[in-house]
């Protein structure tokens, strides 16, 4: 697994390097002044790891634009307990917060959890964008019938029936149908 470690701290960075190559993984680190975008950009890493000794909430902007355009599991390791932060660091994209004290714990686990979590929570979102989708595929289909039965003086199946028959005519789908019928102007009649 290849890991990006973001750190400014030279020591503990490399302290931490080395626990996840002991651990097995491939550990690439940001380089000094590299944003954490051009970071991850330039090492395609299948899990960031961002070490603070002191918790930034400035530092948490690098953290929103990954989770916005190039979605990764994150796992924070904090020096110091703030509730408030860890609350803002989760909602920026944080998959996996930890605070650590002067031993580093078993990172390994730490790191397969936050990309077994961030798995999860990516396809709870596709699920969600899909189901929105049809919500809205089927309102548009609804607002068709309605136009369909009013201008055409159908029945609610009559309408449905007219709209499947015509995606299937026009090798199209149901929803692309209706949306050009609502799309047209009211003095229109659908052919």
């Amino acid at each position: 697994m290849r890991v990006l470690l973001a750190d400014s701290d030279a020591v503990r960075a490399q302290s931490l390097a080395q626990h996840l190559i002991d651990d097995g993984l491939d550990v690439v680190r940001a380089l000094p002044g590299e944003t954490l975008n051009d970071a991850v950009a330039r090492v395609a890493p299948e899990v960031v790891i961002v070490d603070m000794a002191r918790p930034d909430r400035d530092s948490l902007d690098g953290i929103r634009r990954i989770s916005s355009e190039q979605p990764k599991p994150i796992v924070m390791f904090v020096d110091e307990d703030d509730p408030g932060f860890m609350e803002e660091a989760i909602a920026a994209g944080v998959s996996s917060y930890n605070l650590v004290g002067a031993a580093l714990p078993d990172i390994k686990p730490i790191v397969k959890t936050a990309v077994a979590l961030f798995s999860r929570y990516q396809g709870m979102e596709a699920a969600l964008r899909r189901a929105e989708q049809a919500l809205q595929e089927r309102a548009m289909i609804d607002q068709a019938k309605a136009v369909l039965m009013r201008q055409r003086q159908m029945t609610e199946p009559q309408a449905y029936r007219w709209l499947r028959s015509r995606a299937m005519d026009r090798g199209k789908r149901i929803a692309d149908i209706a949306a050009d019928i609502v799309a047209r102007d009211p003095g229109d009649s659908p052919r």
